[in-house]
């Protein structure tokens, strides 16, 4: 539903000559529905206007159009406006984003400690766009840590086209329990916006990629690398939305150190259902998954992990 400021109104409209000669109840619904900014109501009520007032017609579509005109107007105002200051902003202006943070602590016959925190940070310029996002989970248990997990992710996009765009990504990974204290991956490609609607978005990305891996037995391995991503989501309702996130890299040649002539994939993906509780405030339910085709001995291909968490909006 979209709401239109009361400054937004002429008060021409109001009064035209059109207007002047509708009958007085016709004339206080469509006055009654403009003021009240809600551009669905007005379009209803004057559909109901011409329903009841059939010989009005004329009169009434009059307004309807002065109405859309003046809207068009307005919208177009705005938009210029938002332009206008999107080109004077500096780079720390027009960031948004979202952030979450949990904890859990148990004694006695289990003695568990653990948090988890994430930040997501967007930016949104006439071309460009930019994304962050820290994430780090932790967990503790009867003196031995049972995950530790830390991620850093920069991705600046640049619109080509309204669909296509070209995207950079930089990234930091560590997860000791994985078999590497550090994973470091950059890349760059070329991604698509398959389904842009209001409700729904679905965008693909395609590059390769160069990756470095320090495990946790002193050896590294810098590799060349494939990268393919997909984000998808969808307002279920105004208060509803899923989410899905995949990313995955596949790994080939460029072998060094102890790695000789191999390859690895790699995936991570989640999967969320997200429920507005405030204008801020939501409730995220998720489970996640990531996956190594070739991980260090000792540990195992796959994990998963499932969240619920507050999320809050900025």
């Amino acid at each position: 539903m979209t709401k239109l400021p009361l400054l937004a109104i002429p008060a021409l409209l109001l009064c035209s000559p059109a207007a002047a000669e509708l009958p007085e109840a016709a004339r206080t619904m469509i006055d009654a529905a403009i003021a009240s900014g809600d551009a669905a109501q007005v379009e209803a009520v004057v559909a109901a206007a011409r329903t009841a007032f059939p010989d009005d017609a004329a009169d009434i579509d009059a307004i309807w159009t002065e109405y859309q005109a003046h809207q068009a107007e307005v919208a177009a105002a705005e938009a210029a406006r938002e332009l206008q200051e999107m080109r004077q902003a500096s780079l720390f202006d027009n960031w948004g984003g979202e952030g979450q943070i949990g904890a859990f602590q148990s004694s006695g016959n289990t003695d568990e400690f653990g948090v988890t925190a994430a930040l997501a940070l967007k930016r949104e310029g006439i071309d460009w766009e930019h994304r962050l996002r820290l994430t780090a989970d932790y967990r503790r248990q009867n003196g031995v840590t049972s995950r530790e997990q830390f991620l850093a992710r920069y991705e600046p996009r640049f619109q080509i086209t309204p669909r296509l765009f070209a995207y950079g990504l930089a990234q930091y990974e560590a997860d000791r329990l994985q078999g590497y204290t550090a994973r470091y991956a950059v890349s760059g490609g070329i991604g698509y916006k398959v389904i842009d609607e209001e409700d729904m978005e679905l965008s693909v990305k395609a590059g390769p990629a160069y990756r470095v891996t320090d495990f946790t037995n002193g050896t590294s391995a810098s590799r060349l690398a494939g990268l393919f991503g997909a984000d998808f989501e969808w307002n279920i309702s105004d208060s509803l939305t899923f989410t899905q996130d995949a990313s995955s890299t596949i790994e080939t040649g460029g072998e060094v150190l102890l790695i000789v002539d191999s390859t690895n994939t790699s995936l991570a993906a989640t999967t969320g259902l997200e429920a507005g509780l405030t204008d801020k405030l939501s409730a995220r339910l998720s489970w996640a998954i990531e996956y190594d085709s070739s991980p260090p001995p000792g540990a195992v291909s796959t994990d998963t992990i499932s969240r619920f968490a507050l999320v809050y909006g900025f």
